[in-house]
């Protein structure tokens, strides 16, 4: 049990739990299997990403950043907790000056946000590529490798904004890894709130432009003329894996998102003037963490399945389907059009 005394460093805060719970709650061997499972699934992906026919296409560029993010994100945050759930140390003795804290409250900030600012990237340019596609400039998988650096850029710049004054990360329940602060203090709330805005904006803008590209593609379908000008199978693959890339982004960091911000709104009722969570607060805030986790094993798993050479592996009676979801003619079309 961590006492709530003056010597707990400025990550610390109290939190009543025992050495038996913790060994009940901190498995090593299920954090080991699950940063196994999703370094592995990055591994994969990327091989498969390296041997695209395209693989300095924009889109794929972006995919590329999102699971290369992923990968590093599971490897540096899954080392820290595998770590501490085999060895079970005090946090306070091993680290009293919190350093290793700040760093992994800005791992878990910057890797979190990263997933989603990238999945409205790719949104924003799979919405110009289809309804503005004169405006692309060329060499563009530069430009979104340039866009990639960018969005970590604005991740670890928010990550850092704790260390810089406003808000701070503290040791989370069960005492094996650090996060921002679900307390009452402003700089907590207006930090907290503002990592909360900004993902819940970047999922709404790739649910909004992926919305748009989605129908455009669908009008397409029906205009015979335009498909034949510029057939777009690789569009239509590109939409339905980053489809599947927001819905799993939803569904993995919607309801931490919500749960925070409902936290910081209502702390007068949840959080003691002591800065100590709730039970169940705290059993809430570890389940939450979870679900978002598996945003960094689902995505390169969306992109390694929902491919044409897969899907006609898996469904050989889709082919026909698929090659009409392509917008290209059919032979019969094209004989009789001519040339």
């Amino acid at each position: 049990m961590w006492p709530n005394s003056s010597a707990l460093g400025p990550c610390f805060r109290p939190m009543n739990i025992t050495l038996q719970e913790r060994q009940l709650i901190a498995s090593p061997w299920f954090a080991a299997s699950f940063c196994v499972l999703g370094l592995g699934s990055n591994l994969l992906a990327l091989s498969v990403l390296a041997g695209a026919p395209s693989p300095r296409s924009s889109f794929l560029t972006l995919l590329c950043g999102l699971v290369l993010t992923d990968f590093l994100g599971l490897l540096v945050t899954g080392a820290i907790v595998v770590s501490q759930h085999a060895a079970l140390f005090a946090w306070q003795a091993v680290d009293p000056g919190c350093r290793l804290c700040h760093f992994m409250g800005v791992a878990m900030v910057f890797f979190g946000l990263c997933p989603l600012l990238l999945g409205a990237a790719m949104a924003s340019e799979r919405y110009v590529g289809i309804t503005r596609p004169f405006w692309r400039p060329s060499a563009t998988w530069r430009r979104a490798w340039a866009t990639v650096g960018l969005v970590w850029l604005v991740a670890l710049a928010l990550g850092l904004l704790p260390l810089l004054g406003l808000g701070h990360y503290t040791v989370q329940y069960p005492g094996s890894w650090c996060f921002l602060t679900l307390g009452a203090r402003r700089g907590d709330v207006a930090f907290g709130l503002l990592f909360t805005l900004l993902g819940s904006v970047s999922v709404a803008l790739s649910f909004l432009l992926n919305t748009v590209s989605v129908a455009t593609l669908c009008r397409v379908y029906h205009d015979q003329e335009a498909a034949r000008q510029r057939p777009r199978d690789c569009e239509v693959e590109m939409m339905v894996q980053l489809v599947g890339i927001m819905v799993v982004a939803t569904v993995c960091w919607m309801p931490l998102l919500v749960f925070i911000t409902q936290t910081l709104l209502w702390t007068p009722a949840i959080i003691s003037p002591s800065e100590q969570l709730s039970r169940t607060t705290e059993h809430q805030l570890l389940i939450y963490l979870r679900v978002a986790t598996w945003n960094q094993i689902l995505d390169p798993w969306v992109y390694i399945l929902f491919r044409r050479s897969v899907l006609r592996r898996l469904h050989p009676r889709l082919s026909s389907r698929l090659r009409a979801l392509s917008l290209h003619p059919s032979p019969a079309q094209a004989e009789i059009n001519g040339p």
